[in-house]
């Protein structure tokens, strides 16, 4: 009956992998990952003894041949299989005694069992070297894979390895998720030596080895509920249709890609993951805000909420004048960029104070505040246009006149044009030129003139 309940598992997860629900992202679906699992068997000699009414190796031969078996039509799934211990007999110890009887590949199931079936213990355990090894037994030509290893073992390693600093590296670089590790009848100082390889799961007998195997599996393959509660200032989960990042929180490598949506009765649409890895999210509001890292439990439906409280800020423009304008917003002066918008759009930002800079001539920086679901208007005045004429090539720039009887600069002038327009804003400005073939500072040209909405208006400097 147990066996039966493990192939209904196995079932229920294919249907699972098979109808899982695509994402989008840009009108991209986002496909299932391909699950590799390592099986990593130990054969050394302990596994001869006896366990039960039968030897260790005979019972997870029996198992794990039908697990192989069980997986063998299961979709998005590779398996592959490493042995240690089967080559050499003890005395002398043979610590290079690893060896990838099966690569990855489709329709290998045969070919595993086959293997399993053959398998007779002879060695020492070099776990450590297994697990080195391992690295390169999965193909590096997968950018959607979740690569799985299964050690299924009795013993500690006996050559001087150090099975936790290598499964921790491998984790690191990315190669590998953190081990699944099956103890078989171990004594509890070595169940202490394997927990830092891996997710340690204790066989305590047949039975108790025949459960952790389907449960193993199911983690590996299975994909667990959960919800994104972006949360408004009233902490209520309102705040929609945004970008979101999941990383895995350990290798940074991003897992999924997804537009936040609420489903047809209004609340966060759920989203299925794996729970195999621990995530972080990043929401690309403007600025982005980001969750705290956290982990699933398989068959739990988990709810994450993060702050996302938003308004709007819309800019409104001259549309022939200022038809390409764009506008830098930033939390403050001297801040980083957040954005660049356009004039004449709508963007949301977090509820907060902003700083905008309007790339208009002269530039105009201005302090807003953004509120909750409320729409910050900023209108630009509409500029005017002048036209400047000049006697000859040179040197020049115009200023704004300032209310502390200031010159701000605003831009220079083309030293080798003699006719130029500019859009500036409304105001009163100082235009300073000198031609190029006067040498005398003395004879700087200074002429000013103002500035109207919508109106053009000539310059002419003489000498």
């Amino acid at each position: 009956m147990k066996i039966l309940k493990t192939l209904l598992i196995l079932l229920i997860v294919s249907i699972i992998s098979t109808n899982y629900s695509v994402a989008q992202y840009g009108g991209q679906k986002h496909k299932p990952p391909l699950t590799r699992i390592l099986f990593i068997l130990d054969a050394s000699q302990s596994m001869l003894g006896k366990w039960e009414q039968h030897s260790k190796i005979r019972v997870a031969k029996s198992l794990l041949i039908q697990m192989v078996d069980s997986l063998r039509n299961v979709p998005n799934v590779q398996i592959a299989l490493r042995v240690y211990g089967f080559q050499s007999y003890v005395p002398p110890q043979d610590c290079d005694d690893t060896k990838l009887v099966v690569p990855f590949g489709d329709n290998n199931a045969d070919k595993i069992i086959e293997e399993i079936r053959n398998l007779q213990p002879k060695g020492t355990t070099p776990i450590a070297h297994s697990l080195e090894l391992a690295a390169e037994d999965f193909p590096d030509n997968c950018d959607n894979c979740r690569n799985v290893i299964i050690l299924i073992t009795d013993g500690i390693e006996a050559c001087d390895g150090d099975p936790c600093k290598v499964s921790l590296a491998l984790q690191e670089e990315g190669i590998i998720l953190k081990p699944f590790v099956i103890g078989i009848g171990l004594d509890e100082n070595f169940k202490k030596s394997l927990k830092c390889v891996g997710n340690y799961y204790d066989a305590t007998d047949e039975k108790r080895f025949q459960e952790v195997l389907g449960l193993v599996i199911s983690q590996a393959l299975n994909n667990t509920t959960m919800q994104v509660n972006l949360l408004d200032i009233n902490e209520n989960p309102t705040e929609t249709n945004v970008p979101m990042i999941f990383y895995d929180a350990k290798t940074n490598k991003i897992r999924y890609k997804f537009i936040h949506t609420m489903n047809a009765k209004g609340n966060p649409d759920t989203l299925m993951l794996s729970p195999i890895y621990k995530y972080k999210i990043k929401v690309n509001t403007i600025p982005p805000v980001y969750s705290d890292t956290f982990s699933l439990v398989p068959g739990k439906h988990k709810i994450v909420g993060i702050d996302a409280p938003q308004g709007y800020l819309q800019i409104n423009a001259d549309r022939q004048l200022h038809k390409d304008l764009k506008i830098i917003i930033r939390k403050g002066e001297g801040s980083p960029t957040l954005n660049v918008q356009n004039a004449n759009t709508k963007e949301r930002y977090l509820v907060g104070k902003y700083q905008i800079e309007v790339l208009t001539l002269p530039r105009i920086i201005s302090d807003i505040k953004i509120l909750q679901s409320h729409t910050t208007t900023v209108t630009i005045p509409k500029p005017g246009i002048v036209s400047v004429k000049l006697p000859s090539q040179g040197y020049g720039c115009i200023y704004q006149n300032t209310e502390n009887d200031d010159l701000k600069w605003v831009c220079n002038l083309d030293e080798n044009k003699l006719s130029q327009n500019f859009t500036l804003q409304p105001g009163t400005y100082t235009i300073v030129f000198r031609p190029r073939n006067i040498h005398q500072t003395i004879m700087t040209i200074r002429k000013t003139f103002e500035i109207q909405s919508g109106y053009t208006s000539t310059v002419r400097l003489v000498k």
